[in-house]
């Protein structure tokens, strides 16, 4: 039976039972006091400020109705521990949580049982505040936000309308009001794409002139497109084999009229400001990858009555390009196919079909199942050919167009210049079709490949023969602008962020749509727009297969909310609402700042506050987050997105900060084992027994996998029943100590143990377990304990800091063994008192429970956090191992400050070493200072 149930175990004995009690009394002290409660310089959360202050956030959580499992508090309990650190230190300290309410799993459930979403999200977030209060997170209750709520997406559609109403200026570099754009028009001082002059153009006409600048933009983007389910999805919610996440349904590739996000006008900002982040490699190299910034040239390929124009990394391999291929999505595709097959054309090229019109059909429908990574993926080539030739710009060859789903419309131009001398992919394509390859690099030789992408000397190039692949890059693109056939450029993988959902649980948009189907920008005074209450939550879905069908969003069936009066300053009139909401991802884009100020109704965030807890802290810092904590699952879309607008909203002079997050930090994931039985069905894990290497449910053997901790393979443990049986102390000491904070480590209940075994020996070196009184002495700690402790003082200052709590608790747990090995009688208080306040970062009730029955006059929260005396750091003596030819074979302990002779000559006076050298003379004698002795005879 073990000391948390022992029936006999004394009444002041640190049990889970005692532990509970503590926990809930210092968590109700807590609130009751304001001890977490950060203030503002101005506004209603103000009071005095220290200049030195921290912001430390988790990335927002989603309210799951599952609740929490042990692998989700892991990073909260990480920022927790930073934060009640540097608080002990003396700074002022930011530390709070929302949640991040919209989204489909709880629309799902409403279309599942017709309760509303927001109960459902409201009830889910009551468990999770449950949950997390239980582990004594030191959070600010006042900024605790939920991006569903009216006064929460109030702001987010404030800012939606700031990008809306702006354009990017490439020459400033910035982003602009449109107003000002507009004016440049107005003025003449900017031509208008017809040539007409401003005043000549309806308002329609302005307004789709300036939609081609705006930030935010309507245009018929290609999507996702699911009938199955009524809705568009990302590329993230669709499989390798081009069917919908959810549902399993076919998905089809085809444009619908969507709200669109520039955030392509920002490029080359979001890569180079990535040199200026404190962020992991990984996450900045998936960043760089993502945005997919290439240096090449446009081509322009005649083809019939108009021309395809390419982009190319390699300009320099022109001369071998020996077909060329559109996306199908391509809109070229319908202007360019011959009605009629060509003479002769190869049965390969036409996949049995009668004309050019009906095989393109037939292929685009297949590809529009695929998804764009199976697409780039498959290793199969296929395609169709076009009954098109379109001429090749370096030496007037006829090349054949064909139509394949290895080109996505979403890179570069949607199609390319096949060169499959020097493209493994074009290779395998112009293979498979019968198609010439040339090669225009020579490679290597004894090369015994296919496609060569190496460098080498450009061959079978005329006027590039010879020369470099640099050189020659540089040389075509000087013929190609010098000709007139195309000019040097920059191209990226990014695409423009569509920005629209068929769906009902998110922020509706704050515009209207005119007779005209204009959009018209709500005003302020407007907003917020709030969502209908709906009957029917779910989108009207369609045969799977029915692919030509058009989407309509549960709020198209609000129609006395969709069809409203309204004077928009040209008399009342009737405008139609958009019936899309905005992605889940909207509301995180921005929460750091409302944070800061969560209670003002006047501002997103008065300017004062966001300076203070997010402005710059020296020349060329970015400003944001002084630390941010998250899974790296997230390193791109979220933390892209939420670069994007504050970098909108900086050039728009609304923050000081240039970047949301100054520094990053990846957690781990914790995993756990899961069990199958013979039907490879997953058991309860905790019912599972371990007897003599093999694992067992009841009397049948089952199979141990490693994974992640989920449902679905019944192995979760949730924080309230380890709380339960040890204490929310011992819960938050096994989690950080398990491993390095940013490593997947696996979880194992039975190892928890060891945790509460380490409290209960510190509170027994502190406390009477009979009369629970303190065990502590005024007696003065002899030197080596006073070693002991500044070692371990300024070892966990420094561990703190740098978030390696595994390393820190290991440090506690050294010098806690010390104490109960020299001091049987009780703790000396200067060390009683540094190993309390060390320990509450991590384990605060028991830290504060301590510390009060040592007679702190109060909370421990803001410290005092012990300071190391540099006089015990320093060490007297140093111990040296002796290696003779590389093996050890003796050690000596000399005086810290003893010279290299004087280490030389007890090395060699070493008993064995004398023994093993004996009359003869080493060859060499080295030192290591403080390290070793190396004696090679």
């Amino acid at each position: 039976m073990s000391d948390a149930t022992a029936e006999s175990a004394p009444s002041y004995r640190y049990t889970a039972e005692l532990a509970g009690q503590i926990e809930q009394r210092w968590q109700e002290h807590w609130d009751s006091t304001g001890t977490y409660h950060a203030p503002n310089p101005v506004g209603p959360l103000a009071g005095a400020v220290p200049e030195d202050k921290l912001f430390v956030q988790d990335m927002f959580p989603y309210p799951s109705g599952a609740g929490l499992h042990v692998g989700h508090p892991l990073g909260f309990i990480g920022t927790d521990v930073f934060a009640r650190y540097h608080r002990m230190n003396g700074r002022n300290v930011l530390h709070t949580m929302g949640f991040d309410a919209f989204g489909l799993p709880a629309e799902q459930y409403a279309v599942q049982t017709g309760q509303h979403p927001r109960k459902t999200t409201e009830d889910n977030i009551q468990t999770y505040l449950r949950q997390i209060r239980r582990l004594g997170l030191g959070h600010d209750e006042r900024r605790r936000i939920a991006t569903m709520d009216p006064d929460y997406y109030r702001w987010t559609q404030w800012i939606f309308l700031r990008i809306f109403h702006s354009w990017y200026d490439e020459k400033a570099g910035k982003a602009r009001p449109i107003t000002e754009l507009e004016a440049e028009f107005a003025q003449g001082k900017r031509a208008t794409p017809d040539g007409r002059g401003w005043c000549e153009l309806t308002h329609a006409e302005q307004q789709a002139v300036l939609n081609d600048y705006r930030l935010v933009y309507l245009s018929d983007a290609p999507v996702n497109w699911v009938p199955g389910l009524g809705t568009v999805v990302s590329n993230e919610e669709v499989t390798a084999d081009g069917r919908s996440e959810r549902g399993n349904f076919p998905v089809f590739r085809r444009n619908l009229r969507q709200w669109m996000m520039r955030i392509t006008a920002y490029a080359d900002r979001l890569i180079d400001d990535l040199d200026r982040l404190e962020w992991p490699d990984k996450v900045k190299a998936m960043q760089r990858n993502w945005i997919g910034r290439s240096h090449g040239a446009r081509v322009s390929f005649p083809v019939a009555d108009s021309a395809i124009e390419v982009f190319t990394t390699r300009p320099d391999t022109l001369f071998g390009a020996t077909y060329m291929v559109l996306a199908p999505e391509h809109p070229l595709v319908d202007t360019i196919a011959a009605a009629e097959w060509p003479d002769d054309v190869d049965p390969r090229w036409t996949t049995g079909a009668e004309t050019p019109g009906t095989a393109i059909a037939a292929y685009r429908r297949a590809a529009s199942m695929k998804s764009d990574l199976d697409r780039q993926e498959n290793k199969e080539k296929t395609g169709v050919f076009t009954g098109a030739y379109a001429t090749n710009p370096v030496n007037g060859a006829s090349i054949p167009v064909f139509v394949a789903d290895y080109v996505l419309m979403g890179y570069g131009t949607g199609a390319i210049m096949a060169v499959p001398g020097q493209d493994q992919r074009d290779w395998d394509f112009a293979t498979a079709f019968g198609l010439p390859i040339i090669r225009t690099v020579a490679p290597p030789e004894g090369f015994d490949g296919e496609a060569f992408t190496g460098d080498g000397a450009a061959v079978n190039s005329g006027f590039l023969d010879g020369l470099g692949v640099d050189e020659a890059k540089k040389t075509m693109i000087a013929w190609l602008e010098e000709n007139g056939h195309g000019n040097g450029t920059i191209q990226y993988k990014l695409r423009d962020w569509l920005f629209s959902r068929q769906r009902y649980w998110g922020e509706p948009f704050p515009i209207v749509y005119d007779e005209d189907g204009t959009p018209v920008a709500l005003p302020e005074s407007m907003l917020p727009v709030e969502l209908p209450d709906v009957d029917d939550y779910s989108p009207k879905t369609y045969d799977p297969e029915a692919a030509d069908t058009e989407p309509s969003p549960p709020l198209s069936r609000a129609t006395d909310w969709v069809e409203v009066e309204l004077d928009l300053g040209q008399g009342r009139k009737t405008y139609r609402r958009d019936t899309n909401t905005m992605p889940n991802w909207a509301g995180s884009c921005w929460y750091q700042m409302r944070y800061v100020d969560p209670t003002d109704d006047q501002r997103f965030c008065e300017p004062e506050n966001e300076r203070y807890w997010l402005g710059p802290q020296s020349p060329g810092d970015t400003g944001g987050v002084d630390l941010y904590i998250g899974g790296v699952e997230h390193a791109v879309l979220h933390l892209l997105y939420a670069r994007f607008w504050q970098k909108v909203l900086f050039d728009l002079g609304d923050v000081t900060a240039e970047e949301p997050y100054r520094r990053l930090y990846n957690q781990g994931m914790i995993q756990a084992y899961a069990y199958t039985d013979e039907r490879g069905v997953y058991v309860e894990a905790s019912e599972v027994v371990e007897r003599d290497g093999k694992y067992f449910h009841g009397d049948r053997r089952v199979r141990q996998e490693y994974g992640k901790m989920g449902k679905s393979l019944r192995n979760v443990v949730t924080p309230d029943e380890m709380c339960a049986a040890y204490g929310a102390d011992t819960f938050r000491m096994y989690e950080m100590s398990m491993g390095p904070m940013d490593v997947s480590r696996p979880w194992a209940t039975k190892d928890v143990v060891g945790a509460q075994r380490f409290l209960q020996r510190l509170w027994r070196n502190l406390v009477d377990e009979e009369t629970g009184e303190t065990r502590v002495t005024d007696t003065d700690p002899d030197e080596t304990t006073l070693r002991a402790l500044h070692k371990a003082i300024a070892g966990v200052h420094e561990d703190y800091a740098n978030l390696r709590y595994n390393t820190a608790g290991a440090k506690l747990i050294e010098l806690n063994n010390h104490v109960t090995k020299n001091f049987p009688g009780g703790a000396p208080r200067v060390v009683a008192e540094a190993m309390v306040q060390m320990l509450a970062p991590l384990c605060p009730h028991i830290a504060e429970e301590l510390w009060s029955k040592l007679g702190g006059p109060k909370s421990l929260a803001h410290g005092p956090f012990p300071k190391a005396d540099e006089r015990y750091l320093v060490e007297d003596s140093v111990e040296y191992p002796i290696q003779v030819n590389g093996k050890v074979r003796g050690r000596i302990t000399v005086p810290a400050a003893a010279s290299q002779d004087e280490v030389k000559a007890a090395a060699l006076a070493e008993e064995k070493v004398a023994a093993l050298v004996g009359d003869s003379t080493p060859k060499k004698v080295i030192v290591v200072p403080g390290r070793l002795v190396n004696i090679v005879l």
